[in-house]
């Protein structure tokens, strides 16, 4: 009956997200959930044209608040084939970024191509692999970056939408 409901409201809701969400209940209902979810590799063009911002945007909500309580740190990242500069400042538990020249006060600069942090976002590469890459150059501390880039979260990829 639930599920049925959730067809309705799918049908009538004029916002594309909302009937999607109400569908995709309806089918978990009917079907479960699914075995296998669709993987960001498989979609590296489309992220490809996916702006810098919205990635770092994803980056600031999978830190992990309590893992960060009472760190400040600054990070430059300079992607080296688009010409760009971002600083990615951590100060009261939040990821803040903003696009702009180097902080030259910042705990180190990451120098890397907006292919290979792709290939770091969707998981293909992880940060240890990078620390040891030729693509890849590093100023400052490396051990804050480490530190940096071990307060985020993965996030869970295979969740329900309605059963918990």
């Amino acid at each position: 009956m639930l599920a049925r409901t959730y067809d309705q409201l799918g049908y009538q809701s004029e916002s594309g997200p909302w009937r999607n969400i109400y569908l995709t209940g309806a089918y978990e209902l009917r079907n479960g959930k699914p075995e296998q979810v669709t993987s960001m590799a498989d979609a590296v063009e489309m992220l490809a044209e996916t702006p810098v911002s919205h990635f770092l945007d994803a980056m600031a909500a999978r830190l992990n608040g309590p893992k960060a309580d009472g760190i400040e740190m600054a990070i430059n990242v300079r992607f080296t084939d688009l010409n760009e500069i971002y600083i990615l400042k951590l100060e009261n538990a939040v990821l803040h970024h903003k696009k702009t020249g180097p902080n030259p006060m910042a705990n180190a600069t990451i120098n890397l191509t907006h292919r290979l942090y792709l290939q770091m976002a969707i998981g293909n590469i992880g940060f240890m692999d990078l620390l040891t890459s030729d693509e890849i150059s590093f100023e400052g501390s490396k051990l804050d970056l480490i530190r940096f880039f071990a307060l985020f979260d993965m996030p869970e990829t295979n969740f329900s939408i309605i059963k918990p």
